[in-house]
């Protein structure tokens, strides 16, 4: 057993590789039984069947098959058990790995993992209980969210209870869980008027964005109530909630101003806020929608891209290259501006080591999205008939950015892409997935020390 998983403990990044390709080729296999889809929708193909579970499992939404109408209750069952395992079990089934098959890990190895899944900063805390926690406040979550929108669907809706249940079940773990599947076929755009909606999904949506370690940090310090609470919360939390709430009001009152005589122009003031503020919550890597998508403006569908490229945080069930690389990056640019050479945040000082890697994700992420979208431009041939409608290139670059960010939300081109297209489209979610585990990747190689020193040479920089 040793000589099997060895190498996987040592290396945690492959656990959560192997694990995430597992589910997505048992979801994949399972999606093709012909009772997973209604007798009334064509067979799934093997590419649809394929695309549907790892978009699942990876918890984007991307869809080529509408989950409402063409998959039975058998399918919508397996879609939302691998939202569920992808979107929580992975991280924690990968920390217990480590746990169960590398007993003689590092002791800095091991407070690592702690720290990435929320144990409290310089305590010694034991690993299985924190995952236990983990585990027990996602289903508390989707739980409260699940009964709130059981009881509006009951009283409000007037749907009968059996269909009610599943739809509030399925649309609170598919909202904390960031996936953006709906059981409706044009996501939520039917209630974008509906306060109760909008403010329980976008509660869970914001949850599960902030990340298990934000969550389990508030949770240990509210008995010190509000001020002393917050000079207790961990410089990540601070930089996440601070970053969440600063993202969520500049991407409502930029889609407000950009789409008000465009997109919500039939719409009275106080539900134009509503879907502006549900807008900049979706963008976040959620994935639902209460307005077309297509109907928006280039600069509305660009701010809706730098917000789902940013995402939401660490070790949560969002995707994105994360709030806390944006806020690192910006402070770090503003005290360069300011001709200070430290960062100091908090009464706490950013190490370099932290800036280099917010550096180095971004322009991974860039890298990878700039050359997925080269790829898609020349697989996807532009039709001069169709090209303001399907082929743009605002509209592919939406769709790149949308399957790398883990995000779901989409102009309406996703079910026209060809074969080798999807492939691509796949393959940015995978990779979209797996960067919420950068801590594990970065466990998987030790650092490296060159032992040649030259002379410093300083290059001209802008």
């Amino acid at each position: 057993m040793a000589k099997v998983t060895g190498p996987v403990a040592q290396y945690p990044a492959r656990a959560s590789l192997i694990c995430y390709v597992g589910l997505i080729v048992v979801g994949w296999l399972a999606l093709m039984v012909p009772a997973c889809r209604v007798d009334s929708a064509l067979p799934i193909s093997v590419d649809d069947a394929l695309f549907t579970a790892t978009s699942a499992v990876c918890v984007t939404g991307l869809i080529v098959r509408d989950t409402a109408t063409e998959f039975s209750f058998l399918g919508q069952l397996v879609i939302l058990a691998l939202i569920q395992v992808g979107g929580v079990g992975i991280m924690t089934v990968t920390t217990f790995i480590v746990i169960q098959f590398d007993r003689q890990s590092s002791l800095r190895q091991r407070a690592l993992l702690a720290e990435t899944i929320g144990a409290a900063e310089g305590k010694t805390t034991d690993l299985r209980r924190i995952l236990a926690r983990v585990l027990l406040f996602a289903a508390l979550f989707e739980a409260v969210g699940a009964l709130l929108l059981f009881a509006h669907a009951t009283l409000w809706l007037r749907r009968p209870v059996l269909e009610s249940a599943w739809h509030s079940i399925f649309h609170s773990v598919s909202a904390f869980c960031n996936a953006g599947f709906a059981l409706e076929t044009n996501s939520l755009e039917g209630y974008r008027g509906d306060w109760g909606v909008n403010l329980i999904i976008a509660v869970l949506i914001i949850s599960g964005g902030l990340g298990f370690p934000v969550i389990l940090d508030i949770q240990r310090n509210l008995k010190f109530g509000l001020r002393d609470g917050w000079n207790r919360l961990q410089l990540h939390s601070k930089l996440m909630l601070t970053g969440t709430g600063v993202l969520l009001v500049l991407g409502a009152v930029a889609i407000l101003l950009l789409e008000w005589n465009n997109a919500l122009v039939r719409m009275p003031w106080h539900e134009r806020v509503l879907v502006s503020c549900f807008q900049s919550v979706t963008c976040r890597t959620a994935g639902f929608n209460t307005i077309p998508m297509g109907s928006l403006s280039n600069a509305s569908l660009l701010v809706s891209m730098l917000l789902m490229m940013i995402g939401a945080g660490p070790c949560s069930t969002a995707g994105g290259f994360k709030v806390t690389t944006a806020a690192i990056l910006l402070v770090r640019a503003w005290n360069t501006f300011r001709g200070y050479t430290r960062v100091n945040l908090w009464r706490r000082t950013l190490p370099d080591e932290s800036i280099d890697r917010a550096n180095a994700t971004l322009m991974l992420f860039v890298a990878i999205a700039v050359t997925a979208l080269i790829m898609l431009l020349s697989i996807e041939s532009p039709d001069p008939e169709q090209f303001s409608t399907r082929n743009s290139f605002m509209q592919y670059s939406f769709e790149v950015i949308s399957a790398l960010g883990t995000v779901g939300l989409s102009t309406g081109i996703t079910a026209f892409v060809s074969v080798p297209g999807r492939l691509v489209l796949i393959a940015l979610m995978l990779l979209g997935r797996l960067g919420p585990i950068s801590t594990f990747v970065a466990l998987s190689h030790g650092e490296r020390r060159n032992p040649v020193q030259f002379v410093n040479e300083e290059p001209l920089v802008g």
